[in-house]
């Protein structure tokens, strides 16, 4: 069967790309070569700015049902409780940004809610499916699957590890290097007599050990340095494995760890792709990026590379916008890859470095960037009107930026909106502040053929009320004006409006071209 897409990889960032697209009418198909889906809670976490992402596709009640916020991390120094840390304690939600902390939980649970998604649009992961060989031309990527069945494509996805074997054959680079030293031990155990109100995070002489429990689930997620033999290597993981080292640096008794149901071993790895993209072939996700775990960017970023490539694919292939929309997915993606192995590499040296001056906990690892929050695009080709000499401003809001969320109240109902939900969907969203920028919006949606959103804004008795002033505020509309705001919630354009007409239908008409 043919499809116009097609993702090798069924982890967070392909069921992220998979969803994107099928929501926008792309025909896609997803493979994977494990015989059965992954139930381990590997990447736990999911940062702000991947919630708000994962909303816009329609997670929003479903993740937090399963989550956790503000978990409390209690810290033990041999044996002895000595701080409680409440995770994003100082963070508040705002009018801005709807979500005061990330979120705990399992990484299958999270791929189980997108595999839910995807479901919805009819589409299902192929398991069991192994990709062995592709080739490229002008029309499209013909694949072989280890069964000697083909597909052919319009465009491939490589969202399939660290280990890719999309990135292998592209013969694209992966340079780094492996922290011999920063090795763990990890899996998923029951621990009958342990309170499951606290993140357990225990150091001392004998190593670190650290339990972290889910909502609703009898299972913890353990990671544990053991230390090393004399040849620098890390004792197989077992549950025997895992409870001596619970005894020796917990010591805790009567706790006895159980059924484990996941066993890995974790080495420090930082590389980076040195393209992500090769004619009509991507990657994504860890397939481009390994770094540490320190900050929990890995899935998050796996999931915003998706998001960004999800959309460009998706206008390109429904003929909305030229192909050359394609080379920004590497224009932004490649620099905040480099921004997340620095960061990540900074939250695990205050880690270490907190160790030996009695500091610790993996809180030390996070810090206000890892919300990412406030990585945009300002250097990028799409940033309209800004471009480098603008990538360098202050505070205030300019193209490229995270398009800020704020509550309104719908004119004619009085019913509350967020504008988060007016972006929500395939597509740009137009808004237009004040009565002048009603001529803009009429003439976007009659000009551009492409799926636009337009919403008024304080403009008469239909569209939005910004009745407490906080989009104003967060857009910096004192006056009139629109916003263009891209399809990954972020902010396209901002022009006054007497130059809106031009600004937005010479930047949607230009997209890629």
């Amino acid at each position: 069967m043919n499809t116009a897409v097609l993702i090798v990889g069924a982890g967070p960032t392909g069921l992220t790309l998979g969803c994107s697209l099928a929501r926008a009418g792309v025909a896609v198909r997803i493979i994977d070569k494990a015989p059965e889906f992954h139930r381990g809670s590997r990447g736990k976490g999911l940062n702000q700015r991947s919630r708000e992402l994962l909303a816009d596709l329609g997670l929003d009640e479903e993740l937090t049902a399963a989550g956790t916020e503000h978990i409390v991390l209690r810290k033990y120094r041999d044996a002895v409780p000595v701080a409680d840390t409440v995770s994003w304690d100082s963070a508040e939600a705002r009018p801005d940004v709807p979500y005061s902390s990330g979120l705990l939980l399992p990484q299958w649970r999270t791929e189980e809610l997108l595999r839910g998604k995807l479901a919805e649009y009819g589409v299902r992961v192929e398991l069991g499916c192994e990709l062995t060989g592709f080739t490229q031309d002008e029309h499209g990527v013909r694949a072989t699957l280890a069964d000697g069945r083909t597909v052919e494509a319009d465009y491939l996805a490589g969202c399939d590890g660290g280990k890719s074997f999309v990135r292998k054959a592209l013969g694209v680079s992966f340079e780094g290097e492996t922290a011999a030293e920063e090795m763990m031990i990890l899996g998923d155990v029951e621990a009958d007599g342990l309170d499951r109100g606290f993140w357990h995070q225990w150091f001392g002489e004998g190593g670190g050990i650290m339990l972290c429990p889910f909502r609703g689930l009898s299972h913890w997620q353990l990671q544990g340095a053991a230390g090393t033999d004399e040849r620098g290597r890390l004792p197989e993981p077992s549950l025997e494995v895992f409870q001596d080292l619970f005894d020796r640096v917990a010591r805790v008794p009567g706790v006895r760890l159980a059924n484990p149901t996941w066993l890995s071993t974790y080495r420090v790895n930082v590389r980076m792709a040195g393209r992500f993209r090769e004619g009509r072939v991507f990657i994504a996700g860890d397939a481009a990026h390994v770094h540490s775990i320190a900050g929990g960017l890995g899935m998050n970023t796996g999931i915003q590379d998706a998001f960004n490539l999800g959309w460009k694919l998706a206008l390109v292939i429904g003929g909305h916008a030229g192909p050359g929309l394609l080379d920004t997915y590497e224009e932004e993606r490649l620099p905040v890859a480099a921004w997340t192995l620095k960061t990540s590499n900074e939250g695990l040296r205050r880690i270490v470095e907190g160790a030996k001056t009695g500091k610790f906990g993996t809180d030390l690892g996070g810090s206000e960037e890892t919300s990412a929050l406030r990585v945009g695009y300002r250097w990028s080709s799409l940033s309209g009107g800004a471009g480098e000499e603008r990538a360098g401003e202050g505070d205030g809001l300019v193209a490229g930026d995270r398009a800020p969320d704020a509550p309104c109240r719908d004119t004619a109902t009085g019913r509350p909106v967020r504008l988060f939900e007016t972006f929500a969907g395939p597509g740009h969203t137009l808004l237009g502040f004040g009565p002048d920028s009603a001529k803009t919006l009429t003439r976007a949606r009659a000009e551009y053929a492409g799926p636009l959103r337009t919403r008024l804004i304080d403009a008469g008795p239909e569209g939005l009320e910004d009745h407490e002033g906080h989009a104003r505020a967060a857009y910096g509309m004192e006056g009139g004006g629109v916003v263009l705001v891209r399809p990954d919630d972020y902010v396209a354009l901002i022009a006054p409006a007497a130059e809106g007409d031009a600004a937005v239908i010479d930047y949607l008409r230009r997209l890629g071209r």
